[in-house]
């Protein structure tokens, strides 16, 4: 029995990414068919009754637009200016840049091919473009999620490692939260962003992972 426990430890082990990178995708697929087939989404209609009518308030907003903002082109930019400059491998500099284009044309390609409206009548700022899935939310999984690993991997400090992992871990999902809270896009736009970048993330990492234990 032990031997057969030690097995299955193994093989969860070996695949358990891939078992989450396939609930992922089918979980992405699920909302993706609502979308096409333009039905309306529960999800969508009961989070923003919750946080047009129950939580937006002046103070809380001014916070939103702070997360959102940690979101936008020009800050990320200014994170990958900084990695090259604190980096003491260079190459860390080059991964993020690489992994930031490649989320951002993925996100564009989608938005363009699957073209959502953007929800009407909450909106708190104004934004272009389509909805599907939220760009924000896509890419900023992908974006501190990879920073996330590569903290992982390089700091040697433990507490400082699980310090900035928890950081990086929290912030896609308050800029992913803020996006709703400023009514410009659906909770399933959100959601569906988280669950396509957590699935670029495992393939991303494990393509690169080779690279960063040579480094």
């Amino acid at each position: 029995m032990q031997k057969i426990q030690t097995i299955a430890a193994f093989i969860f082990q070996k695949t358990y990414k891939w078992i989450i990178l396939f609930i992922c995708i089918l979980a992405f697929i699920g909302i993706l068919r609502n979308v096409f087939e333009q039905e309306s989404l529960q999800m969508d209609q009961t989070v923003y009754e919750y946080v047009v009518l129950h939580l937006r308030q002046e103070p809380l907003t001014i916070v939103m637009m702070l997360f959102t903002n940690l979101g936008e082109p020009y800050f990320l930019m200014m994170v990958v200016l900084l990695s090259f400059i604190c980096a003491k491998d260079k190459k860390v500099g080059i991964w993020i840049t690489i992994n930031l284009v490649i989320s951002v044309g993925l996100n564009l390609l989608l938005k363009n091919v699957i073209q959502r409206p953007r929800p009407e009548g909450y909106r708190l700022i104004q934004e272009h473009g389509y909805s599907f899935p939220s760009g924000h939310s896509m890419v900023s999984v992908a974006f501190y999620g990879f920073i996330a690993y590569l903290v992982w991997k390089k700091v040697e400090n433990k507490r400082a490692k699980y310090i900035l992992c928890a950081i990086f871990s929290i912030l896609p999902v308050l800029i992913g939260f803020s996006r709703i809270y400023l009514g410009v896009h659906y909770a399933s736009d959100v959601l569906a962003g988280f669950l396509l970048s957590i699935s670029y993330l495992i393939i991303w990492t494990t393509i690169i992972k080779s690279y960063i234990q040579k480094s």
